[in-house]
């Protein structure tokens, strides 16, 4: 991180260093997963849950076909899979 000495020069600091994570949709997200292991365990109404058995994790992905994922949800669900930007 870049010392900053004024806390809201950071957020502009951040937009210059920090490249913003992209809207995707689900489908490129369960190509991701499933490149990284993970396979379809189950389907629940509009998600589809994912497990990857070496890693014992298990990831709920919403599947919208008209959407896009936001920033928010893709950012989580690749944290909760392990997965490193």
């Amino acid at each position: 991180m870049i010392p900053v000495s004024n806390p809201s020069k950071l957020s502009i600091l951040e937009k210059f260093v920090m490249p913003r994570l992209a809207t995707i949709s689900a489908q490129k997200l369960i190509k991701i997963l499933k490149k990284d292991g993970f396979a379809l365990d189950r389907t629940a109404g509009s998600h589809q849950i994912f497990y990857h058995p070496q890693k014992n994790i298990a990831v709920s992905v919403p599947i919208h076909k008209s959407r896009d994922l936001g920033r928010g949800i893709t950012k989580a669900i690749l944290s909760d899979a392990q997965i490193d930007l």
